[in-house]
């Protein structure tokens, strides 16, 4: 339940860092409210993981869920670059995640 609880907690991280962008430097009212709802959420849901999963892999997977879902949504919504080489480092993140994840003794 802690690495589901985790999961989501990334995804939250994905909507602030997605709602930054939108917000426009907290100019525009409507994104810099979700912006901080996603904030507030990311950040309670990782302190409810950190319950039972140890700070320094549950800290990494958090940051890596949400680097690679920010990467992707720059890609699709922003039009960021999306050459083969951004990709496989996007792609070593994914690994890592996983790697920390199967590791994990919890």
């Amino acid at each position: 339940m802690q690495w589901f609880i985790l999961f989501i907690a990334g995804l939250f991280e994905v909507v602030w860092a997605t709602g930054l962008k939108y917000s426009e430097g907290f100019t525009k009212l409507v994104p810099s409210v979700i912006t901080i709802i996603g904030l507030i959420a990311s950040m309670y849901l990782l302190a409810l993981s950190l319950k039972s999963l140890p700070l320094g892999t549950a800290y990494a997977v958090w940051t890596g869920i949400g680097t690679v879902g920010t990467a992707i949504l720059g890609i699709v919504f922003f039009k960021e670059p999306m050459d083969l080489t951004r990709l496989i480092f996007i792609g070593f993140i994914v690994v890592g995640i996983i790697g920390l994840k199967l590791v994990s003794s919890h």
